[in-house]
């Protein structure tokens, strides 16, 4: 057995072979990494520990870099560990690091052999043992080397304590309790010499202070000795960190802190301490205005910096007091502006955001105009940011910096056609929003929701389809305000409406429904009026589809520029003749009766309720208006009343509705929402899905001697759509306006411009200083501008648009740390005090420390424990029983005297202290509440 080991230790790869190996193989990396895994799981099994511990080297080389589960070697690693080589003992203490975890079945065979170099004399061990804890103590362990780790809080060797002091953080958090013993050693070595010692123990505060800063209230003084005897910049910054989350608790530590603060910036010439201490004011000592006005100062130093890390912290530190003191960014707008054109994207970004944050009702135009202007120059990712910030601060608390909403809604149609444009989703759901809230801005939302569709460039571009889809809702919610709804009806039912997604092409059919209804209700109610006094039309029979095409653009060419607009129910000034209904009805048949046969239910569902209404009201117009003299009463009285009937339901305002409304509805009393629906999958099982979501032209069910009547109407619709294809070319040329430019000196038949094209910004040269010198004279501050019209009235919710707070409460383990440290500190609060005020004193240790174990009698009963790490006390604790045997004797009466008065002595201590403790609540300020914990008096 012997002569194996031997020679799978002479023939065995160390693991610089493995990593030249690896760099020089040629069977692939996956297959050279599974063949060395083979050779490792087979030499971890050698009884030799120099062979095993150079295969847990290599797998754990394997496991750090390539990512390989090294959990099964979790036994090797113990094995490895119980060895006396302190070389063997690295190997797997690393290993055990990087494989363990709170689940390893055998992570309890561990704790014998930490304890054992927990208390080795060799300090290196000791150091390895710890930074082994510090990784994967869980509670059985953290609970079982306790004492150990309180002994090595007070140990000489530097190096040692200065690891414990670390390790003491992740005892705190897997077992609350060892604060009980640890806590008050750890608290000794705030007071301790070595900078390496005192700066681990501060920043084990300062993690601790982040959770729960309230309980270490008590040790701002000794926190406050170190901010002003420290020149360790590392310790200041910690200290910093731990006073921002203390003095917003006590008003009177602040007044005490700010001064030295000040003075570290006024002195530090290194930028971390300085932009710490400019975060601590402007966080928690924003109503000191002498120390804001000075971190402003320093702020303007890292703004003009060549550094673009400085630069960026200059940024931020401006960000942090702009919602309080914006007269901070205002000072330094050139180079917030200046930053918008940087190279750097975090830096634009935090620009950007200072901007945003100086916007007012009074500039929002200006700078909106600014930063589009920018957003055309710059790169997609910023251009969206910009984009995206402009919609949230003029959409915060429900508009309330917007004053004219014509102007918005006209910047969002603005923004919509901007190259690189991605945010169609905010804007569908403001365009939508603002038309619900927003009563007298629902003319010019029409307006520019016909501009859009309209336009059949859009329809190819994917990021325009949900600006389309709430256009299309737009426009036949509010279909009253149109000024040509023919011509609406055209741009609802066109054919490249098939580029859209079929969700987005079924509002393009409910919305063509509404204007519909609108059409033939204004149709009917023109018939009643001019009944009496003229005579009716002869209807036509039939009209082709092109036909009507052709009467929809002269419709739009008459009534374009005459039609008006009012807000009341009809606001169409031309009136709608017979051959207009006709045509219209025509071309809904023409454009929805292919869609009878899309596998998208929603399109389809839509489409035949269009083409039912069709069918059941066509005939009856056509035969009421041939007989429109005669009989009146007849067939068209039921059309007209179930015209009547949808105009009324379509008619409905809709408006905003809470988000809770939801929830305040009862559920009725015999409703299962939970029952269980294990059998869903059985019992359909047999039903398959459509494998496509596109849709045909014609129905799929229907074909007649082996020829499909889906080809048949695929030809009818290409003849009509070469027919339609010219008819929009002829409305191109009409209504160029609004349509996008096209590169080319002549117009191709259906060959739109892409929309958002990039060429499009080629006109705009404008420089980065004009434009930052645009913005900073919008930045400006200027007398209230006397606006043409007041601000329309904004529906608001009361509960909608005010978002929940959400008080999250803190985990047990933090709550139970938080407790333990209250224990400590506030249980005896003569402890706390005692040591504070000695702290400004020039009294030794020795006396102190005799102080604090006179009043902390709660913590006598670990004095056991406190004395296994003092050797001092020990020796007292040796002389006081030689004392006691040299007292012994026969006379138990004497020492039972002897007993009586030492506690009368006590009683009488504890009563002077009682009483010194009432003058001493006396003397307090009435302002001071009755919940804040004890401050020394040097504070005050």
């Amino acid at each position: 057995m012997s002569g194996a080991s031997l020679m799978d230790s002479l023939f065995q790869r160390s693991l610089e072979d493995l990593i030249k190996g690896l760099r020089q193989q040629l069977i692939g990396e996956q297959a050279f990494i599974s063949k060395a895994l083979e050779e490792i799981r087979k030499e971890i099994r050698s009884t030799d520990l120099s062979t095993k511990s150079t295969a847990l080297l290599k797998l754990s080389y394997l496991s750090s870099i390539h990512f390989h589960d090294m959990s099964f070697a979790a036994f090797n690693a113990l094995e490895v560990l119980s060895s006396p080589r302190f070389f063997h003992k690295k190997i797997a203490y690393h290993a055990i690091s990087l494989s363990f975890h709170d689940s390893t079945p055998v992570i309890l065979l561990i704790t014998n052999h930490l304890r054992k170099d927990l208390t080795s004399t060799n300090e290196f061990e000791v150091s390895l043992s710890l930074q082994c804890l510090s990784t994967i103590a869980n509670l059985d362990l953290a609970r079982d080397l306790t004492p150990e780790i309180f002994t090595l809080l007070a140990t000489n060797k530097l190096y040692v304590r200065r690891k414990a002091v670390a390790v003491v953080l992740r005892v705190f958090e897997k077992y609350p309790d060892s604060v009980r013993v640890c806590f008050k050693r750890l608290v000794e070595n705030l007071e301790n010499s070595d900078p390496q010692v005192l700066s681990a123990v501060v920043g084990v505060f300062c993690e601790l202070a982040c959770k729960d800063p309230k309980s270490y209230l008590p040790l701002a003084p000794e926190f406050y000795k170190i901010l002003v005897d420290s020149r360790n910049n590392w310790v200041l910054i910690k200290v910093l960190k731990i006073f921002a989350k203390l003095a917003p608790l006590e008003s009177r530590l602040a007044k005490r802190v700010v001064e030295p603060i000040c003075d570290h910036m006024r002195r530090t010439g290194a930028k971390s301490l300085l932009f710490e201490c400019v975060r601590t004011v402007f966080t928690s000592f924003s109503e000191y205005d002498s120390a804001v006005r000075l971190a402003v100062e320093k702020v303007r130093e890292f703004l003009v910096d060549e550094d673009p890390n400085l630069k960026y912290l200059g940024l931020q530190a401006l960000s942090i007091v702009a919602p309080k003191h914006l007269w901070a960014v205002s000072e330094n707008k050139e180079a917030v502006i200046k930053s918008l054109s940087d190279a750097d994207p975090n830096i634009k970004i935090e620009s950007l955001r200072l901007v945003m944050a100086m916007v007012s009702e009074h500039n929002v135009a200006e700078i909106s105009r600014v930063l589009v202007s920018y957003a055309l120059k710059s790169d997609p990712v910023f251009c969206n940011e910009i984009l995206g910030s402009i919609l949230s601060t003029c959409s915060r608390n429900v508009y309330e910096i917007i004053v004219d909403f014509d102007w918005y809604v006209s910047l969002l149609g603005e923004m919509s056609r901007i190259p690189h444009f991605q945010k169609g989703g905010e804007i569908e759901n403001q365009l939508i929003d603002i038309g619900m809230r927003v009563k007298d801005v629902r003319p010019e939302l029409v307006h520019v929701s016909r501009d859009f569709l309209i336009d059949p460039a859009l329809l190819a571009n994917s990021f325009l389809h949900r600006v389309l889809s709430a256009a299309a809702w737009v426009s036949g919610e509010y279909v009253e305000f149109s000024r040509n709804e023919l011509e609406l009806m055209e741009a609802l039912l066109q054919p490249r409406t098939s580029l859209l997604p079929p969700s987005i092409r079924a509002i393009y059919i409910q919305s063509a429904f509404k204007v519909l209804v609108f059409c033939l209700h204004t149709y009917l109610m023109q018939r009643k009026s001019v009944a009496s006094s003229t005579s009716p039309d002869n209807f036509p029979s039939g009209v082709s589809a092109s036909v009507s095409y052709e009467l929809f653009d002269d419709l739009s060419v008459e009534n374009g520029a005459d039609a008006t607009v009012s807000h009341g129910p009809t606001c169409t000034s031309a009136s709608i003749t017979s051959e207009h209904i006709v045509n219209l009805l025509n071309m809904v048949e023409l454009a929805l009766g292919p869609l009878l046969g899309s596998h998208d239910v929603e399109v389809q569902e839509r489409a035949q309720n269009v083409l039912g209404f069709v069918d059941s009201t066509k005939q009856e117009l056509i035969n009421s208006s041939v007989q429109e003299g005669k009989d009146l009463e007849g067939k068209g009285v039921e059309t007209s009343k179930t015209i009547e009937l949808m105009h009324d339901a379509f008619s409905k305002e809709l408006g905003p509705i809470s988000s809770s409304a939801q929830g305040k509805v009862s559920l009725p009393g015999g409703l299962v929402l939970k029952e269980n629906l294990g059998d869903l999958e059985m019992i359909c099982a047999d039903i398959g899905l459509p494998s496509s979501n596109s849709f045909s032209f014609g129905s799929p069910y229907e074909e007649k001697d082996g020829v499909s009547l889906s080809n048949l109407q695929i030809k009818e619709d290409s003849e009509q759509l070469n027919e339609s294809t010219s008819l929009l070319a002829e409305h191109r040329k009409r209504h160029g306006l609004y349509y996008l430019p096209v590169g080319k000196s002549e117009i191709i038949l259906n060959d739109y411009p892409p929309a958002n094209d990039p060429m499009l910004q080629g006109n705009i040269n404008d420089n980065a200083d004009d434009l930052a010198k645009l913005t900073e004279e919008s930045l400006v501050s200027k007398r209230k501008p006397s606006h043409a019209k007041p601000r329309p009235v904004v529906v608001k919710l009361d509960e909608v648009d005010e978002k929940p707070v959400v008080i999250t409460k803190l985990e047990s383990k933090d709550d139970s740390l938080s407790g333990a440290v209250r224990d400590i500190l506030f249980g005896s609060e003569d402890t706390v005090p005692t040591s504070s005020q000695s702290n400004l004193s020039d009294k030794p240790s020795s006396k102190r420390k005799g102080k604090e174990k006179q009043h902390a009698t709660h913590v006598e009963s670990k004095d056991n424990l406190v004395d296994n790490g003092n050797p001092s006390s020990r020796r007292r604790k040796h002389h006081g029983h030689g004392k006691e045997r040299r007292h012994r004797s026969p006379r138990k009466k004497n020492a039972e005297e002897r007993e009586d008065t030492v506690q009368k002595e006590k009683e009488k201590s504890s009563r002077r202290h009682d009483r010194h403790k009432s003058r001493q609540r006396a003397e307090e300020l009435l302002s001071v509440s009755a919940q804040t914990p004890p401050i020394p008096d040097f504070l005050l």
